[in-house]
């Protein structure tokens, strides 16, 4: 491995970080509305002599000396937000820095792994003789699952053989994902006066009907995300205590394994029912990357852990090898008084540096080729 020289300390890249997540927790950047962020992105790369490009609230660039021959590796994740919720002591839009914690909304999700990489997308910018390109897109409408975001841009990005999503993971590498599959359902009944018989009543006809399928078990298990779990998460029946209604409507929600894809859960889930069921999307499918990756390989040799995610992120739309991977603490994640600690910043960038190292610098091994774009 060459010797790395880089412009930047630790301590600059560190300040830098925490200085723009400050700025970025300013700045309102719901899900469709991030257009200030970007503007903000911009500004960054900018005052760091570096150019970007940008498509609809996305922001990306290329390292300095890319190279049109070689293949490229992504550093992505989403400058988008939740709306607070709402239980918020603090004005989520005000950065607060107490006891090593950052506060404020975004800053764990995903504020932290979006200021960490750009630091080390500075860090590895300039350097020459890479054996791979270094890519990283800032984009939008991940917390939506939007089309607007890395869905829409990724066509325009160059050769990518693995992309980096920065996630809430404790810097550990969640090397499988499961899917999403909302389902829609509705039983259809009789409707009535409640004070007459109805042996055709839409309500009771479908608790059994919903019963029977979250008792359901699918025979196969994944070794990394476990088992396909199914939650029942509205439903809606009825608006006067004397009708019987003639029909109830409810929302399933599906986390798929890597042992199915999206439609074959619906399908067969949609076998087992009686009421009428209708998928909102198949496109947010399960995700895993192998063990024997140079990339997975790389980061146990650091010291880092693996496991199976069970949230969703934009690994669902991106249609090459990926791994989620960045600071911070999922179950933070959408919370009350949102926080990252400064330290898991800092760890952040530094996993980051040391596992890129041993790939962008690798002569030994090279990563699988690229699977086919959208």
């Amino acid at each position: 491995m060459q010797e790395l020289k880089s412009v930047y300390s630790k301590e600059e890249l560190l300040n830098n970080a925490v200085e723009l997540l400050k700025k970025l927790i300013e700045i309102p950047s719901f899900s469709k509305d991030e257009f200030n962020t970007s503007v903000e992105i911009e500004g960054f790369f900018a005052r760091h002599h570096i150019p970007t490009k940008r498509f609809k609230n996305n922001i990306w660039a290329v390292n300095k000396n890319f190279d049109v021959f070689k293949p490229s590796i992504l550093l992505n994740t989403h400058h988008d937000t939740v709306k607070p919720n709402k239980a918020y002591t603090m004005d989520p839009f005000v950065p607060v820095e107490k006891d090593g914690k950052l506060f404020g909304l975004g800053s764990n999700d995903a504020g932290a792994s979006l200021v960490s990489m750009a630091q080390v997308f500075l860090h590895f910018y300039e350097q020459e003789n890479l054996a791979y390109n270094l890519v990283i897109a800032l984009t939008a409408e991940e917390e939506i699952s939007g089309f607007d975001g890395i869905e829409a841009l990724y066509p325009q990005l160059p050769n990518v053989e693995l992309a980096i999503v920065g996630e809430p993971t404790q810097m550990n590498l969640a090397i499988a994902e499961k899917g999403l599959l909302v389902i829609d359902g509705e039983m259809k009944g009789t409707a009535s006066h409640a004070a007459h018989p109805n042996p055709d009543n839409s309500i009771v006809k479908c608790m059994k009907d919903l019963q029977q399928i979250l008792d359901f078990r699918f025979p196969k298990v994944s070794e990394y995300l476990g088992e396909v779990k199914i939650t029942l998460s509205g439903i809606h029946a009825g608006v006067q205590h004397n009708v019987v209604p003639e029909s109830c409507s409810f929302t399933l929600d599906v986390r798929v394994t890597d042992e199915y894809s999206n439609r074959e859960a619906f399908e067969i889930i949609q076998s087992r029912m009686e009421s009428a069921l209708t998928a909102r999307s198949f496109r947010l499918n399960s995700s895993k990357i192998s063990m024997d990756h140079p990339f997975v390989q790389a980061g146990l040799e650091i010291g880092r852990t693996t496991y199976g995610s069970p949230t969703s992120s934009d690994q669902a739309i991106i249609p090459c090898t990926s791994v989620k991977l960045g600071p911070g603490d999922s179950t933070r994640s959408h919370t009350a008084d949102e926080f990252v600690f400064i330290d898991e910043i800092a760890e952040g960038i530094d996993i980051y540096i040391r596992i890129l190292e041993k790939v962008l610098y690798s002569t030994e091994q090279k990563l699988p080729e690229p699977q086919s774009g959208i």
